[in-house]
């Protein structure tokens, strides 16, 4: 039985609302990637999944396919020479998922997961939470003194020498 299209309907508008809290969140926290982007993202995928997910499940594939693209492209963006925007490009993938699961049916289950979400991103943010944060515990630790184990002597050169020779 195929839902209805205030059924589809319903399912498509809480993927936009679910997934623009979370890009309302990265906006506010000065990500590259914000409300709009993720409200198409979401959208995006519970329109795909509420359409296609009884006739071609295959579909949801080319929807994870596709983020990975857009992640890609927010963590080249970065300023610096290391990665930057990981953790935005985490938040699109949980966003496209977020519209799977709706597009999908599953209402309460994406609003159960759009809560944990923010929950953690902004645990640094709240007080309660920022105790178990781990860039508060981090210097509370030592970093190793050895750094990465070294190379076994004689073993520098071996990496492509074929066996037994």
């Amino acid at each position: 039985m195929h839902p209805s299209d205030l059924d589809l309907l319903a399912r498509i508008g809480s993927g936009l609302g679910m997934s623009y809290v979370l890009g309302f969140e990265r906006e506010v926290r000065g990500s590259v990637a914000g409300d709009r982007t993720f409200a198409l993202v979401g959208t995006s995928a519970a329109a795909i999944t509420a359409v296609t997910y009884s006739s071609s499940p295959q579909a949801i594939a080319g929807i994870v396919t596709g983020i990975g693209f857009i992640g890609g492209a927010v963590v080249f963006r970065g300023r610096t020479g290391s990665p930057h925007g990981v953790t935005t490009a985490a938040t699109i993938l949980a966003s496209a998922a977020l519209g799977i699961v709706v597009g999908y049916g599953r209402l309460l289950l994406g609003l159960v997961v759009t809560a944990a979400v923010l929950v953690l991103l902004e645990a640094p943010h709240i007080p309660g939470l920022r105790a178990i944060d781990s860039r508060t515990l981090a210097s509370r630790f030592r970093d190793d003194p050895g750094g990465p184990d070294p190379v076994p002597p004689g073993r520098a050169g071996d990496a492509g020498a074929a066996p037994g020779g």
